[in-house]
C-alpha cells in the first residue's frame, strides 16, 4: 500500500489542482504516492476513490503505521474521515487550508476532524485548528523559467502588439476582472504597443458579467487590444507567462494567489490589490507593486512604472521565485509534517 494519499476530487483545473500538482511533483521523488480522484499534470496517474479505499482497509504499510491522506477540499475532507472512522482504515488526514478568513461552519466541522493542518500563511493559520506548520505555497521553478527572448517569446503567440500583460483567473467580481479592464481601458490608449489578456472561464450566472466586460471593451474601441482569451490549458500556461511583460492580479479577496509566482518564476515582475499572500511575493516592491483594493488607476499607474523599469527586475523576479517560494521548499515543509506524524 502507497505510504501517501493526495486527494484531487475537482476535475475543473482549479487554484488549488495547480497548488497540489506542484507538491505532487516534487513529492514522487521521495514517497510512495498515489494520486486519488482526478488528473492533474504531469503527476501519476490517479485510482479512483474506492480503489483507495479498498487498498487501505488492506492493513499499514510495510514501513509505516499509517498511511497518510493529505486533502484540500471539503469533499476529499469527507471521505477522508470516513475511511479513517467509520471503515477504520489506518490513515491519518492532512489539510492545507489557505482561506485567510472564517471558514463556515460545514468545513469547520470537517476540519476539527483532521489528524494535522498546514496553513499556508500565518493569517490563515488564525482560522483553523491543529495548526502543527505554516507552509507557504510554492512554484515550479522547473516548469515556469524565463524566456531567452521574451519578445520572441510574446510574437510566437500570436495576440499582437509588442508586450503582453495579463491577468489569469476564474471571471467574476471576487477576483476584480472588472477593475483589471478599468485598468486597461486607462492604460492602453497611451501605450499602443502593449496587448491585455484576460485569461479563465466565467461560467453560469457570471456570463452577464462578462458580457458586459466585453460591451465595455468595445465601446472603448478596444476590442483588439484587450481580449479575452477564455480559459488556456494548464500545459500552455508556461510559455504565456515567460512571454508576459507584466501579470496583473487585482482581486477584491484572495486565499493565497498562485499566479504572481508563478510570473516570477518565469521572470515576470506583477502589480497585485492587497490581497492574498502578493504582498510577500513582492519581495518589499522590489518584484512586484501592491495597490489598494478597487483602485484602477493605482494599478494603471504601478504597471506603467514597473514596464519601465530596466531588464535587472526580471532577474530579481526569477531569485525571488527560487529563494523563497518554490514548490521544493514547500514539499520540504510539508514533509516534516508528515515525519511528526509518523513519528510523534
Amino acid at each position: 500500500m502507497p505510504e501517501l494519499f493526495v486527494t484531487n476530487y475537482n476535475p475543473n483545473f482549479t487554484g488549488v489542482s495547480a497548488t497540489a500538482a506542484n507538491v505532487i511533483r516534487q513529492q514522487m521523488r521521495h514517497h510512495d504516492l498515489a494520486l486519488v480522484g482526478q488528473p492533474l499534470p504531469g503527476c501519476p496517474a490517479p485510482v479512483t476513490p474506492a480503489q483507495a479505499h479498498r487498498v487501505c482497509r488492506s492493513g499499514p504499510t510495510e514501513n509505516r503505521p499509517f498511511a497518510i491522506w493529505h486533502v484540500r477540499r471539503n469533499p476529499e475532507m469527507r471521505s477522508a474521515i470516513w475511511l479513517r472512522d467509520v471503515r477504520r482504515a489506518p490513515i491519518r488526514i492532512v489539510f492545507t487550508s489557505a482561506a485567510q478568513r472564517l471558514h463556515s461552519a460545514y468545513p469547520r466541522w470537517l476540519i476539527r476532524r483532521m489528524d494535522a493542518v498546514i496553513a499556508t500563511t500565518e493569517k490563515a493559520a488564525e482560522f483553523v485548528p491543529h495548526v502543527r506548520a505554516v507552509v507557504p505555497h510554492g512554484v515550479d521553478t522547473d516548469l515556469f523559467t524565463p524566456a531567452p527572448d521574451r519578445a520572441a517569446a510574446w510574437q510566437a503567440l500570436g495576440f499582437g502588439g509588442s508586450r503582453g500583460i495579463a491577468t489569469v483567473g476564474r471571471i467574476r467580481p471576487e477576483k476584480g476582472t472588472d477593475i483589471f479592464v478599468d485598468a486597461m481601458l486607462r492604460f492602453l490608449p497611451d501605450h499602443p504597443d502593449v496587448t491585455a489578456l484576460v485569461v479563465g472561464r466565467a461560467g453560469g450566472k457570471f456570463e452577464s458579467y462578462l458580457n458586459g466586460l466585453r460591451n465595455r471593451v468595445s465601446a472603448a474601441g478596444l476590442t483588439d487590444r484587450l481580449r479575452f482569451v477564455g480559459e488556456i490549458p494548464s500545459p500552455d500556461l508556461p510559455p504565456l507567462m515567460r512571454a508576459l511583460s507584466l501579470v496583473m492580479q487585482l482581486p477584491r479577496y484572495e486565499g493565497y494567489g498562485m499566479v504572481p509566482l508563478e510570473g516570477l518564476a518565469s521572470g515576470t515582475p506583477f502589480v497585485g490589490s492587497d490581497a492574498g499572500y502578493y504582498r510577500s511575493f513582492s519581495d518589499a516592491g522590489r518584484v512586484g507593486t501592491i495597490v489598494p483594493l478597487d483602485n484602477p488607476e493605482a494599478a494603471a499607474a504601478a504597471a506603467k512604472a514597473l514596464l519601465e523599469r530596466d531588464d535587472t527586475i526580471a532577474e530579481a523576479a526569477r531569485h525571488t521565485a527560487l529563494s523563497r517560494f518554490s514548490a521544493r521548499a514547500e514539499a520540504d515543509g510539508i514533509d516534516a509534517v508528515y515525519q511528526s506524524l509518523w513519528h510523534g
